[in-house]
C-alpha cells in the first residue's frame, strides 16, 4: 500500500517523462531512407513512334506495333527492373560478386536492346531517299552509294535466320564510316555511335515475311528517315571535332 501522496508524485514523475521522451522525439529529425543513384533510378521511359505506322511501305502497321510495344517496350520495362535491383543490392554487403555480375550483364544487354531500338525506330519514317552530307560521306567511304547500300544490306541478310543488328556508324577513332554486323544487343565496336540501325531480329520482321527476309531488308530501305540519318552524322561530325581539339 502506498499513500496518497506518494502516489501523486509518481504520476507525475511518469508525465514528466513522457513529456521529456516527447520533446527528445520532436526534436530529432526524422529518419528519410536513403534516395536511389540516379544510375539505378529504373525510371526510364519509350520514345513514342516518330511516325504513323500504318503508313509504311512494305511492313504492316501490326508488325510495328508489335515490335513497339513488346520487344521495345518490354526492353525497356525490363532494363528499369535491372536498375532497380541493382539499387536494392547495392547495400548488400555479403552479396557474391559473381551474382552481382549476372545482373550487370543483363543490365548491358537491356540498355543495348533500348538503345538500338530507339535508333531503328528513329531511323523510319522516310521516303528511302538519302542526302546531305552524309550521302557525300558515304559516298567517299565505299566509292557510291550503291556500293554501299550493296554491303548494308548483304550484312543484313547474313543475319537472316539468326538475330542481331546491322548499322552504319561513326566511328571516333578511326574517323571512318563503317557497317558494322552486332550478333546481339552487347555487339558495337568501340568508340562507335550508330547513325542507321537495321534489326535482324526475327520479330521485326517474321510477321510479314516469314522466313524471306531479304525482302524485309528491302522494305527498310524504302522507308529509311535520311534526314534522322544526317542528323546524326552531323552531330557525330561536331563531336569528333570536340574531341580532336
Amino acid at each position: 500500500m502506498i499513500s496518497r501522496r506518494k502516489a501523486i508524485e509518481t504520476m507525475m514523475a511518469s508525465s514528466a517523462g513522457l513529456t521529456l521522451t516527447g520533446l527528445a522525439e520532436a526534436q530529432t529529425p526524422p529518419q528519410t531512407p536513403p534516395t536511389a543513384a540516379k544510375a539505378f533510378a529504373g525510371q526510364r521511359q519509350p520514345k513514342p513512334l516518330p511516325f504513323d505506322p500504318a503508313k509504311l511501305r512494305g511492313l504492316s502497321e501490326k508488325l510495328i506495333r508489335s515490335h513497339y510495344d513488346n520487344n521495345y517496350m518490354g526492353s525497356v520495362k525490363a532494363l528499369n527492373v535491372v536498375e532497380q535491383r541493382l539499387a536494392a543490392m547495392t547495400n548488400e554487403k555479403d552479396l557474391p560478386a559473381y551474382i552481382y555480375g549476372d545482373v550487370k550483364r543483363e543490365e548491358l544487354i537491356r540498355t543495348g536492346s533500348v538503345v538500338m531500338h530507339d535508333h531503328y525506330f528513329g531511323n523510319l519514317g522516310g521516303d528511302g531517299q538519302p542526302g546531305g552530307s552524309v550521302l557525300f560521306a558515304i559516298r567517299q567511304a565505299w566509292n557510291s552509294y550503291e556500293q554501299w547500300e550493296a554491303e548494308f544490306k548483304r550484312t543484313g541478310n547474313a543475319l537472316a535466320g539468326g538475330s542481331g543488328w546491322v548499322t552504319l556508324s561513326y566511328n571516333f577513332h578511326t574517323g571512318e564510316l563503317h557497317n558494322y554486323w552486332a550478333w546481339d544487343h552487347m555487339h558495337n565496336p568501340p568508340a562507335s555511335v550508330p547513325l542507321l540501325v537495321l534489326d535482324m531480329y526475327e520479330h521485326a520482321f517474321h510477321m510479314d515475311y516469314g522466313a524471306a527476309a531479304a525482302k524485309y531488308v528491302d522494305a527498310f530501305m524504302q522507308n529509311v528517315n535520311w534526314e534522322e540519318v544526317n542528323r546524326r552524322f552531323v552531330r557525330a561530325e561536331k563531336a569528333a571535332a570536340a574531341l580532336k581539339a
